[in-house]
């Protein structure tokens, strides 16, 4: 029961506080290695005195950054909770809690929201910009208050699943079958999610260095994905309704999961998300995901993220209950 125990402390410690500002964090190491590498290996490239890397050995080189990344940051994590149950069973349960609720991001996301609906509830749309990029990667300078709504719910809606079901869910199959499993597999993951976030695209100089992060991570999000669309559209009581809408618009958007995850918030929330966003001055377009049956508004955001929450505490007490039956 001792993977139980911690997988209840982590959500509870994610819920009362988050992610403390001054504390170090998972990602922020994670984060730290992968820009050493990155830049080490586009400082080489730079260097015209020896011969630039050939596609295929950059791709050896994402393949040898991905793989050890993830694997070091699990097994980093089964050390340091191994020597800590050598001190005290106590310390382990601790730490371990620790470290998983870092990687539910369930209060930092519902705070990132809540901080940019509160300054827009002021009035103040110049303050809501500047708030807002805090959070997304568009531009966000001259956008109305509609587009204001819209940026938070895709960010909402888009890491809803990469930031918190799955982490949770690789925390359940990992604490179903080892010993403090639940966080060396939820820590795991995140590194995935990091090196996606960090080289994971298609635009050079990432194309060839992050293709191997892109691909892993778009495998591993795909099942809790498509599970957390299945969880939301029962929560919804249309299920038929919502699923058709995501198989009609989801598979439009070229990644295999983030399409999916905004998408069942659109088609239970009744909102249409997508369209026109501009990156660094340049106008990118995705595709429109639901239908505009009602406008994006302030109460269409808090019920995203009580789904979100009310999905989380569903797969977290099933867990428990599967785990205490097994």
């Amino acid at each position: 029961m001792t993977n139980c125990l911690i997988l209840i402390l982590a959500a509870i410690l994610d819920f009362l506080i988050g992610d403390p500002v001054n504390w170090l964090h998972p990602v922020q190491v994670m984060g730290w290695l992968i820009a050493q590498f990155t830049n080490l290996v586009f400082q080489k490239e730079a260097d015209r005195s020896i011969p630039k890397f050939a596609p295929l050995a950059m791709k050896v080189l994402g393949i040898i950054l991905g793989i050890s990344l993830i694997l070091g940051s699990g097994l980093i994590i089964w050390l340091m909770v191994s020597i800590a149950s050598k001190i005290h069973p106590i310390l382990a349960i601790a730490l371990s809690s620790i470290l998983l609720a870092a990687c539910f991001a369930g209060r930092s996301l519902r705070d990132a929201a809540e901080s940019v609906l509160a300054v827009l509830a002021l009035g103040n749309i110049a303050n809501a910009r500047k708030e807002l990029s805090r959070y997304v990667g568009r531009d966000t300078e001259d956008l109305t208050e509609l587009e204001i709504l819209r940026a938070v719910l895709e960010t909402v809606t888009e890491n809803a699943i990469d930031a918190v079901t799955s982490p949770l869910f690789y925390a359940l199959m990992g604490s179903l079958f080892l010993p403090y499993g639940g966080v060396v597999l939820a820590i795991a993951y995140k590194a995935s999610s990091t090196l996606d976030s960090m080289v994971g695209y298609c635009e050079a100089p990432y194309s060839d260095l992050g293709w191997f992060s892109a691909k892993t991570d778009d495998v591993l999000t795909w099942l809790p994905c498509r599970l957390t669309v299945i969880t939301l559209a029962l929560l919804s009581g249309r299920p038929l309704e919502v699923w058709k809408i995501c198989q009609r618009d989801a598979h439009q958007d070229p990644s295999p999961n983030s399409g999916w995850s905004e998408c069942v918030y659109a088609a239970i929330l009744q909102v249409q998300l997508g369209g026109a966003n501009r990156y660094r001055g340049i106008v990118k377009y995705k595709p429109l995901l639901g239908e505009a049956i009602a406008p994006i508004s302030s109460p269409k955001i808090k019920q995203a993220l009580a789904l979100t929450r009310i999905c989380f505490l569903l797969w977290l007490s099933l867990g428990i209950a599967i785990a205490g039956l097994l």
